[in-house]
């Protein structure tokens, strides 16, 4: 191996922090190129202004400098075409078409839906640190914010006020806080003290987009906090996610340990999501 091709290996390692995949899977490592000791690296970011791009560049710089025989990186940062984007957004889709439902019957994934039967029971609460118990325990976790009345997710992980997800095209990539990716209404509005006027086809275009707009990735357990009683969106989660698990923040929520690997390897059971 050359030490060009050591230093590709090494920044093709690196994790883009958004879409948690490597930068060379991504097809984000253009030009790579050793003069010296110094190497010279071309990388393109998804869009312009990338929220990630600061670290991206930090670990790109550290994975070049880290190999032997480099003392210096010279890095030059440009951004996929349109065209790149696009084949970018259809291979992370892995085929499906745009705006398909990922969690459908096939899927590995377990949905749970975590409701109540009126509001301040703690039900977010119960949401989100179940969402951070299992990603700790290495799963992969997704959380929607479906309580679109009285969002409070982004606050209870710590998300910082003004955090939106990047867009790429037509997906959109979302905050990860403490391993979850989450997606909230509250990430949207401008001022969250705001009154919403929101009516039935609202808000199932909402919790449609949040269910197949979102690039997830492939998720072990998706979180869904309810909002509280029946309505709407009730109505749509069930026209939308047929055979979700449900559960009540009055009882002890089950652990779900299993990974995407085991389920695949487990029979499926009657009524099971």
């Amino acid at each position: 191996m050359t030490l060009s091709d050591a230093v590709r290996s090494a920044v093709g390692a690196v994790t883009d922090p958004e879409l948690r995949r490597p930068l060379s899977e991504l097809d984000m490592v253009r030009d790579v190129s050793v003069e010296g000791a110094t190497a010279h690296v071309a990388i393109a970011l998804t869009i312009v202004g990338c929220p990630a791009a600061d670290r991206i560049e930090r670990d790109v710089r550290a994975a070049a400098a880290s190999v032997e025989g480099i003392s210096e990186v010279a890095l030059r940062i440009g951004v996929m075409t349109p065209a790149e984007r696009k084949a970018l957004t259809e291979r992370l889709r892995g085929g499906r078409a745009g705006r398909q439902m990922p969690f459908g019957p096939d899927s590995l994934t377990r949905v749970i839906l975590v409701s109540s039967g009126k509001g301040g029971v703690g039900k977010s609460t119960v949401t989100a640190n179940l969402a951070v118990a299992l990603a700790a325990q290495g799963l992969a976790v997704g959380l929607v914010d479906a309580d679109v009345h009285g969002f409070s997710i982004p606050g209870l992980l710590g998300i910082p006020a003004g955090t939106q997800p990047t867009r790429v095209d037509d997906l959109m990539l979302p905050p990860v806080a403490h391993e979850v990716k989450t997606i909230s209404i509250g990430m949207f509005l401008e001022d969250p003290e705001a009154a919403v006027a929101w009516r039935g086809p609202m808000l199932h275009r909402t919790v449609q987009q949040f269910l197949t707009d979102v690039f997830f990735g492939d998720l072990d357990v998706l979180l869904i906090d309810m909002p509280p009683g029946t309505g709407d969106i009730a109505i749509s989660i069930g026209q939308l996610l047929p055979t979700p698990r449900c559960s009540s923040s009055r009882r002890r929520s089950r652990r779900h340990p299993m990974s995407r690997s085991a389920a695949a390897r487990s029979p499926a059971r009657p009524g099971s999501a």
